[in-house]
């Protein structure tokens, strides 16, 4: 099948690329990304010949996050001036279509633990909002000295938490430092992140694809079924509380914040390149 902002490549030795092609675009995740992934994952659900997938990206960002300038997420609406801009999350009106589309792009993050292939994440650049969580999702994160890591949600007048980041970063670095990335939204690099093992290790970018097929290779080498039901056991123990319910609990913070007033205001204040200022309530 042909795609518009993604690109899926199937070896014959059964090792898949998963390929974001927005470059012009930083990657951001346009809703009609949203859809073509899920095709992809839904394929992947039942495709058995794919047992390895290497998630990549083109030109220098890795995935800047949700595009703020994609209309058809959020219907446009009559909106103040200042905030032309936008899209206005207007209540009731749009709430029913911000709900769709956070249920959408939150639930690629499901099927990406559901499907059977372990996937490695090459992360050449920056990944940040929705392109950090999709980075959390995957099994192991390789990346070059390049790449940087933000929670931005938290600084667009959302909370922290979204499409499963509360989930996974505390499993991953620890309560109290994801505590910190996700209230601060904050960039973390390479270095950082090696650190505190949010990434396996770091190369230099144009050995990246040799580092992760090499990975690949090796996991070529174990049983299928034993690979899959590995990534099964892995997911039992994560779920206390489920994927599911966070991502639930998530989706319901991220459409009530992002449905209120200081939306204006974060939203202003990060184009403007500023400190948000919230009154007192």
């Amino acid at each position: 099948m042909n795609y518009e902002t993604i690109k899926f490549e199937l070896q014959e030795n059964g090792i898949g690329f998963l390929t974001f092609t927005r470059a012009d675009k930083a990657n951001a995740m346009s809703f009609q990304m949203v859809e073509e992934l899920h095709s992809i994952f839904d394929d992947l659900m039942i495709n058995l010949d794919c047992r390895v997938l290497i998630v990549k990206a083109e030109g220098k960002v890795f995935n800047a996050g949700q595009d703020l300038n994609d209309g058809t997420i959020l219907k446009q609406k009559k909106k103040p001036e200042r905030y032309k801009n936008f899209y206005y999350l207007d209540i009731p009106e749009v709430l029913k279509n911000f709900m769709y589309y956070q249920t959408r792009i939150s639930h690629l993050i499901i099927k990406m633990r559901k499907i059977s292939q372990p996937i490695i994440a090459m992360v050449q650049g920056a990944a940040m909002g929705a392109g950090f969580s999709f980075t959390l999702a995957t099994d192991i994160r390789i990346a070059s000295k390049e790449a940087k890591f933000n929670a931005a949600y938290i600084n667009l007048g959302l909370t922290g938490s979204d499409m499963g980041s509360s989930y996974f970063l505390p499993r991953l670095v620890g309560m109290s430092r994801a505590a910190e990335l996700l209230y601060t939204g904050r960039f973390f690099d390479a270095e950082e992140a090696l650190k505190m093992g949010f990434i396996l290790k770091i190369v230099e970018r144009d050995k990246l694809l040799d580092s992760a097929l090499e990975l690949a290779e090796e996991l070529l080498t174990k049983s299928p079924l034993g690979l899959r039901m590995t990534k099964q056991a892995i997911n039992l123990t994560l779920d206390s509380p489920s994927l599911e319910t966070m991502i639930q609990f998530e989706n319901r913070g991220q459409v009530l914040s992002g449905s209120s007033e200081d939306i204006w205001e974060a939203f202003y204040a990060y184009m403007e390149k500023r400190k948000a200022k919230f009154p007192l309530r």
